[in-house]
């Protein structure tokens, strides 16, 4: 009897199961069924901004439901990621996160779904300032200890910690200005209240095409699809310097898997459609293709990185 009733047990709980994956498949195979949000926790015209509301407009067609893009800015896209955090692990509230609105202490509270860019940020400067290359940026920099402002997007930003590891490299000194967003920065970099930004190129692009800003080079270690004609910083000063600056959509932790591999492949198809790809490239951001998994081992290896930049920074403030 007790044999009958272990096996009774056990078929029960399989059936559930069953019908649990199921349930699960028939979700993910139908998402989505009602309007799907883009939480950027950035304000407007940023970066995340921009790419979100590219990749909003493509998605609502594909899905044929509406998706909406909703700015969630403050504290470096910490109150935007805690939104997301909370928010119902359904796959309908993604975050369009960076550097800046991920980090060790709150990574665990959600699982990445893909990345949308990995693109070298664009070294820009003001006309007021006076320098035309990477080598008289640097000239101006040792001469002048403390005194060149550099915009970024707030503490703990990719366009923050671009600009610490360039500084590290090349024992320059100059004064971080941080902001709530990317916009916001540039703003004040067109108008001169500060000198320079290591900024996504889908920001300052416009302008530097407008001849209001000048760009000097990208950060990465290779030179780039979107703005071929500019060196790295690599070729045009600074040896041995890399920096990329990420975008990427994630959801809260709980979101079952099966959604999760819906979200990344319908992502990853609508980053490799042609006219996507070239809003993209005219904006200066490069599409991304990797699997959800590929993402996280990304992002882990991104957080291990800027962590240990931020030790050397924490020491250096020390007395």
């Amino acid at each position: 009897m007790a044999k009958l009733n272990a096996l009774i047990f056990a078929f029960g709980l399989f059936t559930t199961l069953e019908s649990l994956a199921q349930s699960s498949s028939s979700t993910a195979s139908d998402f989505p069924t009602k309007p799907v949000t883009f939480v950027v926790p950035f304000p407007p015209a940023g970066g995340a901004d921009t790419l979100a509301r590219i990749l909003a407009s493509h998605l609502s067609t594909v899905w044929k439901q509406q998706v909406i893009v909703e700015n969630r800015p403050g504290a470096s896209g910490h109150i935007g990621a805690a939104y997301v955090a909370k928010a119902p692990p359904e796959g309908y509230t993604l975050m369009m996160s960076s550097t800046a609105s991920l980090t060790k202490e709150n990574a665990h509270q959600f699982a990445p779904v893909a990345l949308v860019s990995a693109a070298p940020y664009v070294v820009t400067v003001s006309p007021k300032l006076n320098v035309k290359n990477m080598r008289e940026l640097v000239s101006k920099a040792k001469a002048e200890p403390g005194k060149l402002g550099f915009g970024s997007s707030g503490e703990g930003s990719a366009s923050h910690l671009t600009v610490e590891l360039f500084m590290q490299v090349t024992g320059v000194n100059m004064l971080h200005v941080p902001y709530k967003g990317t916009g916001q920065a540039v703003t004040d970099l067109l108008g001169g209240t500060i000198d320079l930004m290591f900024a996504p190129g889908q920001t300052v692009s416009p302008h530097v095409k407008a001849g209001k800003l000048l760009a000097l080079a990208v950060t990465s270690a290779e030179r780039a699809k979107s703005n071929p004609e500019l060196p790295t910083i690599a070729e045009a000063s600074t040896p041995n310097y890399a920096a990329v600056g990420w975008f990427g959509l994630l959801v809260p932790a709980a979101t079952p898997k099966a959604v999760i591999n819906k979200l990344n492949n319908d992502i990853n198809t609508a980053l490799a459609d042609p006219q996507v790809e070239k809003t993209m490239l005219a904006a200066g951001a490069e599409p991304g293709k990797f699997s959800a998994d590929q993402f996280g081992k990304f992002i882990q290896e991104e957080l291990n990185k800027w962590a240990q930049l931020e030790v050397a920074m924490t020491a250096k403030k020390k007395p």
